[in-house]
Order: C-alpha cells, then sequence, then structure tokens
C-alpha cells in the first residue's frame, strides 16, 4: 500500500512585493540579541577602527562593547547625571561625552578616570563629537548654544548663538576640519565653518531636528525630524532633493551603511527602515519599543538599535560557516547516543541493508484526508486561515479536494455557520490573481448546492450579494483593461509596418518622425 503523501502547501509571493538583492541583502541577519541597560540607550557608535568596538550612551553609564560580547568591555561611569552623545575620535583611541550637568567630558579608551573637562554650558549637553582634525571638539547643547573646545588646553576655542532653542543633532566633516552642521530644535539645520565664525548655511527642516548626516562625499545631508526624513544637495546650496514621510511617528536617527551607502532611519513608531538609492524602503526591522539610536558596523556585519525601554537590540549579519556549523552541530544528552548510534560505521561488502521507515508527522488537516473526512478537513483549513489570516493553506487544501474529485462533497451539507465562513474567505481572496481560477470554481460549486435554500438564510443571502458586487466590480475592470491593451495593440500593429516599408536605412528618420508626431 502506498504511503499518503502530505498536503504541499505552496508559499506565494506578496503582491506587490519584488524579491530584491536589496531585500535579499538586509534579511540576511541572525536572530537579535539583546543587552539590558540601565536606561533608555540615546547612542550608538561604532569604532572606525578594528575589531570595531562600539560605544553605547545610556543612563549615566558609557559602555564599550566588542562586536560578539554581550558584556560591556569598559564602563565610563564618572556621571554625576545622565550621559549624552559618546562619540569616538577618527583614531579610536579617544571619547567624548556630554552630560546633564552640561559638562563635557574626555576619556582614553583604554582608562577609566576622564582625561578632560570642558566647562561652560549652562545646560544639558546633547551632542559632542571630535573635529576631523583630532585636536578639536564641538558641542550642542540646550543653552541654545554650539561650543568649540581645544582637547590639549581644555579652553573654549569659540561659541555661536545662531540657533533660537535646544542643539539636539550635529555632523561632522570628514573632509575639512572646519565644517561641522548642527541640527536644531527650531526647525532648522545650519551649516558652520570655524574660519568664517558663523554660518555659511541654513535649511528649513520644518520640524524639531532629532538627527543629521552627511554621506561620505559630503555632498548630500540627511536630516530627520518629525515624521520627515529630507535629503539636501549641498553643492547646490542646500536644495531639497527627496522628503520621505514612511514612518508614522518621529523620526529618531539615521546612519548609512557601508555598502552601497544605503541609509537607514529608526522611529518611535518600533521600525528601521531601510532605504536604496532611488530612496524607496526596501526593508523594514521590526522592535519592541520605541527607537532612539541606531548604528551600522563596518561591512553591514552588525545593526545595532537602541530602545526606550533600556535594551540594547544586536543584530549579526549570516555567513556561510554559520549555517555549516548549525546543520553540523551536535545534540547533548541521552538523545545523542540514540540518534548516532550506528552512525559511523562503515558498510561492507557483504553486508544487508534493512531500511527503517521514517514515521510521518501529519497536520490535522492531512490526518482528515488520510481518513476521508473531506468535510472536515476543508473545515480546518478554514479555521487555520481565520487564526493566521494567511490563505496559503485553505487553497492548498481545496487544491487537493479538486484533484481527488471530492471538493463538491467538501462543499456539500454544510450548516450557516460553516457557509458564512467559506463565503467570507471568498469575499476576501476571489479578486487574488493567484487564486481566481479556483474559487471561481468554489464559488459556482456552492450556488449550485444551495440556491434553494439562500432565501432562508438572510447573512448568507447577503454574502452572496456583496460577492456578485465584488465580481461585477472585477469584470468592469478587467473590460477597462483590454480596452486600453487593444489601443496599445493597435498602436504597436501601426508601427510596425511602416518601419518595413521604409526599409533598414530609413529606420533613424521613421523614429525621428515619429518622435516628432509623439
Amino acid at each position: 500500500m502506498a504511503s499518503f503523501k502530505p498536503t504541499k502547501v505552496q508559499t506565494y509571493p506578496k503582491l506587490g512585493e519584488k524579491v530584491t538583492e536589496d531585500a535579499l541583502y538586509w534579511k540576511n541577519y541572525k536572530a537579535p540579541v539583546q543587552i539590558k541597560e540601565f536606561g533608555a540607550v540615546t547612542r550608538i557608535e561604532f569604532s572606525p577602527l578594528p575589531p570595531h568596538n562600539y560605544v553605547v550612551t545610556a543612563s549615566t553609564r558609557i559602555q564599550v562593547y566588542g562586536p560578539h560580547s554581550q558584556e560591556p568591555l569598559r564602563s565610563f561611569t564618572r556621571f554625576r547625571d545622565t550621559a549624552y552623545g559618546g562619540s569616538f575620535r577618527s583614531d579610536g583611541k579617544l571619547l567624548v561625552a556630554g552630560s546633564e550637568e552640561g559638562i563635557i567630558r574626555l576619556f582614553d579608551i583604554s582608562g577609566r578616570v576622564a582625561l578632560r573637562q570642558f566647562a561652560g554650558h549652562s545646560k544639558a549637553v546633547h551632542v559632542a563629537s571630535f573635529l576631523s582634525d583630532g585636536f578639536r571638539v564641538v558641542s550642542g547643547s540646550d543653552d541654545l548654544s554650539c561650543r568649540m573646545w581645544d582637547v590639549a588646553s581644555s579652553t573654549e576655542l569659540s561659541s555661536y548663538t545662531e540657533h533660537t532653542d535646544y542643539i539636539r543633532a550635529a555632523a561632522i566633516s570628514r573632509l575639512n576640519p572646519d565644517l561641522f552642521i548642527t541640527g536644531s530644535y527650531d526647525h532648522t539645520v545650519k551649516v558652520f565653518d570655524a574660519r568664517l565664525g558663523g554660518s555659511v548655511m541654513t535649511l528649513q527642516h520644518g520640524h524639531p531636528v532629532e538627527s543629521v548626516l552627511l554621506y561620505p562625499s559630503e555632498a548630500l545631508l540627511v536630516s530627520t525630524g518629525g515624521r520627515y526624513v529630507k535629503v539636501w544637495d549641498l553643492l547646490k546650496g542646500g536644495q531639497q532633493l527627496v522628503s520621505l514621510k514612511n514612518h508614522h511617528k518621529t523620526v529618531t536617527c539615521a546612519c548609512l551603511s557601508t555598502t552601497d551607502n544605503r541609509l537607514l532611519t529608526g522611529s518611535l513608531d518600533r521600525h528601521v527602515k531601510v532605504y536604496n538609492s532611488s530612496y524607496k524602503v526596501v526593508h523594514s526591522f521590526d522592535y519592541a519599543a520605541s527607537i532612539l539610536s541606531l548604528a551600522v558596523a563596518p561591512e553591514d556585519e552588525v545593526v545595532a538599535v537602541g530602545m526606550t525601554n533600556g535594551v540594547l537590540s544586536v543584530r549579526h549579519r549570516k555567513h556561510s560557516e554559520d549555517k555549516q556549523e548549525t546543520v553540523g552541530r551536535k545534540r547533548r544528552g541521552p538523545a545523542y547516543r540514540m540518534f548516532v548510534k550506528g552512525k559511523n560505521y562503515v558498510p561492507k561488502q557483504d553486508d544487508f541493508v534493512v531500511s527503517k521507515t521514517i514515521k510521518q508527522h501529519l497536520q490535522k488537516y492531512d490526518k482528515q484526508l488520510k481518513s476521508f473526512q473531506v468535510s472536515k478537513a476543508l473545515d480546518t483549513a478554514l479555521q487555520t486561515w481565520k487564526r493566521f489570516s494567511k490563505p496559503d493553506v485553505t487553497i492548498a487544501v481545496m487544491m487537493e479536494l479538486n484533484r481527488r474529485g471530492t471538493l463538491r462533497n467538501a462543499l456539500a451539507g454544510r450548516d450557516e455557520k460553516s457557509l458564512t465562513t467559506l463565503l467570507q474567505f471568498l469575499l476576501k481572496h476571489i479578486t487574488d490573481s493567484r487564486f481566481s481560477r479556483l474559487l471561481m470554481m468554489v464559488a459556482d460549486i456552492i450556488i449550485e448546492l444551495y440556491y434553494q435554500v439562500i432565501p432562508q438564510a438572510p447573512i448568507v443571502e447577503r454574502l452572496l450579494q456583496r460577492l456578485m458586487e465584488v465580481l461585477g466590480r472585477e469584470a468592469e475592470l478587467q473590460q477597462e483593461l483590454l480596452q486600453v491593451l487593444g489601443v496599445l495593440d493597435t498602436l504597436f500593429a501601426s508601427l510596425t509596418p511602416r518601419k518595413e516599408v521604409m526599409g533598414p536605412t530609413a529606420t533613424p528618420i521613421m523614429q525621428e518622425s515619429q518622435l516628432q508626431a509623439a
């Protein structure tokens, strides 16, 4: 007797979803590792030098983690109040951070005590970064001022008071040591030149600015704030290129991947979105809490996200050796001896091999199909659809019933409740081009079986009326599409013979005349 073959459930791509190289690239990450911090994680930054450790700013601590460590390699706790904006110098040896007290501290990455303290701000300092020369630090504060400090002497070099609200974002030029950019809650982004003693460009973001970001070429600038992500062309005097509104809550952070400079943005709506070079969303990461900080390691090996609930979520890229290790991983305990018993035995020439059939573990609907309970199998498939809102299993069971020739039997003899569920499934998916042929057959069988008793069930009658309306609208749409196709076919048919009559040598003239006519 032949063994029972389980129902094959096909996987269908979502309508409108294109499986692109970008989507596959950003799906290639392991499950996130979650590390609990002491408070909301407000900033994450990777060191520019190998092994690319990263600094995490949360509550009154700044902690340095290795790419694969779940415990901090070093902690800096010399803050009386909340710390902000921990940032590496370009050589990865020094670290600077602001604080709620208004003091900026400078640390050696191998030590614990602050090497320098810069005091001068009267309110909290949320941003602090090294300029690209490594000898100066720029800071932005809630006292509405932006200041520049000399690392060697701990003295203030200059102060800029052009913003009229809190300064919460800053970006440093890597190509010019005198240029830096600030973003403020006064809705503006300003480009400063230290040589001129003030701003040289002002951009109107239109919302409180949460973060600013420069592309490596430094021709493009990204600002985030409100629900908007805006990209500006600095070479054209700050012309706005695009304004993106893909998040439905405030966009708090942004960063660039090192591969193809893909833009990533994080928001209070708990999503990280990845944009391609055309600024279309190609992937989205979902998180459990609102996102405050985001960083990507060199070569996109790690994606680190900080959240308001104090959780640091770290995703590592998958590699081929990881997959081989997973496949080859040995099990422990008594089960190990049972499963590998005799597996290391090398067969000899005179041995007889006795194969043992592997017991099948069938789904509930497969067990019912195996025992010829076709109506119950269809009911189970419909319940699966109601629980998970995925039609794949239900469609697969219907296709199997149709292959066996028992689809009509499975649809017959139903009460009002089960018939209502079936009609709701048809209403939801009958216009889906992937399933329409099969579901049209199911609808015909239902009408043929129940047309005499339909008036006795008002709910069923109402659902059937809605089904007819949906099919009517779909038929009108198909008719319009056919008319458009007819017009296009006529247009193409009228163009092709003219090219043939004119001959090969006249083709360019023909194309030019067609373009002029168009």
